[in-house]
């Protein structure tokens, strides 16, 4: 005897739906990398007004989970003469952004900033982070 696999019909309103729900769970995962220090004491932090900046639209993605650094008012020491790496992990960017700047928004000079990462299809990205003092 033979089986016909028979596959369901889903309402185009439901997929559409769902469409919706997955473009909201996206995430945006930035593997950022402080570049050694010649000077013994060094700290870092990251402040949760940190984001994902779309180059054209302003869009903002949120900053929603930190790996390996502080979060403002804490520090993490930096090993001497070592690169540090740490992750950060954002809200999804618009489907539609080509480039984005990575941008820490604190109320003092020496905020991170990493000027158009171009955009790829896996939304994972390795960044040498600068200090801007804008």
């Amino acid at each position: 005897m033979e089986t016909t696999e028979v596959k369901p019909l889903i309402a185009k309103e439901i997929l559409e739906s769902l469409q919706t729900k997955i473009e909201e769970e996206k995430q945006v995962i930035v593997h950022c990398c402080f570049p050694a220090s010649p000077f013994l004491g060094n700290l870092i932090r990251i402040w949760p007004s940190t984001y994902l900046i779309d180059d054209v639209t302003g869009h903002k993605s949120k900053l929603i989970h930190t790996e390996n650094i502080s979060m403002f008012p804490a520090w993490t020491p930096i090993p001497f003469m070592q690169d540090f790496w740490f992750t950060l992990i954002f809200t999804g960017l618009p489907k539609d952004c080509k480039s984005f700047d990575l941008k820490e928004v604190i109320p003092e000079e020496g905020g991170f900033f990493v000027d158009s990462i171009k955009r790829n299809s896996l939304d994972v990205y390795r960044v040498k982070i600068s200090e801007s003092f804008s």
